[in-house]
């Protein structure tokens, strides 16, 4: 992994590109990499929108490759702000990152002193996070995400937008 790389998520609404600076966030910016690199995000759905806040996503499409994936990882130091278009690991907590990310919609500088250390930003398709369906807000339910994946989404949130295919590109 290089100490910065470039994503590209193919997703329902157009590609979104994110550069990923590993020295401000290096766990974080490995377990995306690992990710990614691993197709975790292939197929999951943008499940939590709330405007002018974060479009969340990271629970895979499969909810086995989710249970797979469940390790968690350490907090890294904050040294960037949560600003618009940066990407952060969510948290339950202390050191509990997994693969739940959120793409700061507007300035969420508050977040800093909770520990939401961003990793990356968007640096093609913020227009496109901007369009990503927002109906639903928070409506989507984790835990049957978690049990029942995409399958759960499809048939009781059928206008969600999604990745079709992330991968690190540069």
């Amino acid at each position: 992994m290089q100490d910065t790389f470039k994503v590209k998520l193919e997703t329902t609404k157009g590609d979104v590109v994110i550069q990923v600076t590993k020295a401000w966030a290096p766990l974080g910016a490995e377990q995306f990499y690992n990710l990614v690199t691993s197709g975790f995000y292939d197929g999951a759905k943008f499940f939590r929108v709330v405007p002018n806040f974060v479009v969340q996503f990271g629970l895979a499409a499969d909810p086995n490759v989710t249970a797979a994936n469940d390790a968690r990882i350490k907090d890294d130091p904050v040294t960037q702000t949560n600003s618009r278009g940066r990407l952060t690991f969510a948290t339950a907590g202390p050191n509990t990152r997994t693969t739940q990310l959120f793409i700061n919609l507007g300035n969420n500088a508050f977040l800093d002193k909770q520990g939401f250390s961003p990793f990356g930003e968007v640096v093609e398709g913020m227009g496109v996070i901007d369009q990503v369906f927002a109906g639903y807000g928070e409506q989507p339910n984790q835990g049957h995400i978690r049990m029942q994946g995409a399958a759960y989404l499809d048939k009781s949130f059928p206008k969600l937008d999604g990745i079709i295919k992330a991968s690190v590109i540069e």
